[in-house]
C-alpha cells in the first residue's frame, strides 16, 4: 500500500487527505464545513429510498477524489479509502453498531465494515465504527487512540484526553480501553459565550498567550475547584459589572471555569500518566489546566490529526495484510 485516502467526517466538518506511506506524508488535502449533519439534511431532501443513502455519501467522497486525480494527474481508483467519525452514525452513510468496551488499543477488535462502490470496484472502502460503554459513546477518538497508543501496555492505567466540542477522557489499562467519559466542554462554552447573558461580557481578543488572558484563565481553573459551576459562571457577568475583568479577560476566565470543571475529576483519580491528544489551538489551555490541577502527572502530547492518520493507517495495514 503506497498511498491511502483518509476521510474524517464529523458532525460539522469534512476532511479528506491523500496520504503517502510509510512516512504518512499528506500529498493532497480538502477541508470543508460540509459535515455529516448538513449532508444528512441534503440526503433527506432528495427523497430517495433508504437503500440509496450509502451511494449518496460515497458519490460525494468520490467527487472529491476525482478532483484530487485531476489536480495530481494520476489515477486513484485502486487507492484504499478509510472513513472514521460520524460517517458511521445514524445520520451518516450507514448506522454501524458500536463496539462494546473493552477493546484493544491496537484496533484489532474494532467493528470494521468493507463497502462496495460500483464506480470504483478496485478500491477497498473501509468504515470504522465507534465504541460504547453502554451509557456513553464516541466516534472518531477510537481511531486517534489507535494512532497514539504505542506505550499503552503499561501496567498502570493511563488516561487519554481528547479536547473538543465533546471532550473525551479515555482510560487504558494493560492495552485495553476499559472506560471513557464525555464532557460537553466546547459546546457549553459556545452556548454560554454566544447565546447566554454572558455573551455581552466576553470577547476573544488578543489570545491565550497574552499575560492577562492567561492569568484570567488560570483564575477560572482555580475557581472551578472551589465553586459550583452554576454559581461561578455567573461571576463572568459580575466581573464585567464591577469592572474586575475586561471582556477579553472574562472570555478566558470562562474558558478556565469550564475546562477546570472538566478536568477536576482527574484530580483525585491518581493517574500517574496522561496523554493529551489535541489540535494546536487547544493544547496550551489543557497543558495549563493539567499543570495547575495535576502537577505530579507525567504528560505526553500528541497532535490529533497525526494520531488520526496513523490510526487509520494501522487499521488499514492490519485489514489489508496478505493472508
Amino acid at each position: 500500500m503506497e498511498k491511502f485516502l483518509s476521510c474524517d467526517w464529523g458532525t460539522s466538518s469534512f476532511r479528506l487527505r491523500l496520504v503517502e506511506t510509510p512516512n504518512l506524508t499528506i500529498l493532497k488535502e480538502k477541508l470543508s464545513n460540509r459535515g455529516i449533519a448538513e449532508t444528512f439534511q441534503s440526503w433527506r431532501k432528495t427523497g430517495r429510498a433508504e437503500d440509496k443513502r450509502l451511494l449518496f455519501y460515497l458519490d460525494i467522497i468520490y467527487a472529491d477524489i476525482r478532483e484530487f486525480e485531476r489536480a495530481l494527474e494520476y489515477p486513484l481508483g485502486a487507492t484504499p479509502v478509510i472513513l472514521s467519525g460520524m460517517v458511521g452514525s445514524s445520520i451518516g452513510m450507514m448506522d454501524l453498531p458500536y463496539k462494546q468496551l473493552p477493546f484493544s488499543v491496537d484496533g484489532s477488535d474494532l467493528i470494521i465494515k468493507l463497502l462496495n462502490y460500483e464506480a470504483a470496484p478496485d478500491s477497498n472502502v473501509v468504515l470504522v465504527s465507534g465504541t460504547t460503554t453502554g451509557h456513553d459513546v464516541m466516534r472518531g477518538e477510537e481511531t486517534q487512540l489507535v494512532g497514539c497508543s504505542h506505550n499503552a501496555n503499561a501496567t498502570a492505567p493511563t488516561v487519554f484526553i481528547f479536547p473538543g466540542t465533546h471532550s473525551k477522557h479515555v482510560i487504558v489499562d494493560h492495552g485495553q480501553v476499559v472506560g471513557f467519559t464525555t464532557y460537553m466542554t466546547g459546546e457549553f462554552f459556545k452556548l454560554l459565550s454566544t447565546e447566554s447573558i454572558l455573551s455581552v461580557a466576553v470577547e476573544e481578543g488578543s489570545g491565550f498567550t497574552h499575560d492577562k488572558n492567561r492569568r484570567s484563565f488560570e483564575g477560572g481553573i482555580e475557581e472551578s475547584v472551589r465553586s459550583n459551576l452554576l454559581h461561578s459562571s455567573f461571576q463572568v457577568r459580575t466581573n464585567q459589572l464591577f469592572n474586575k475583568f475586561t471582556k477579553e479577560e472574562n472570555y478566558y476566565y470562562l474558558s478556565g471555569l469550564l475546562i477546570g470543571t472538566e478536568m477536576n475529576e482527574l484530580v483525585s483519580a491518581g493517574y500517574e500518566k496522561m496523554m493529551l491528544v489535541t489540535a494546536a489551538q487547544l493544547r496550551p489551555y489543557y497543558e495549563a489546566a493539567i499543570e495547575i490541577l495535576v502537577p505530579s502527572a507525567s504528560l505526553e502530547v500528541y497532535d490529533a490529526d497525526e494520531a488520526l492518520i496513523k490510526g487509520q493507517f494501522r487499521i488499514l495495514t492490519r485489514l489489508l495484510r496478505p493472508s
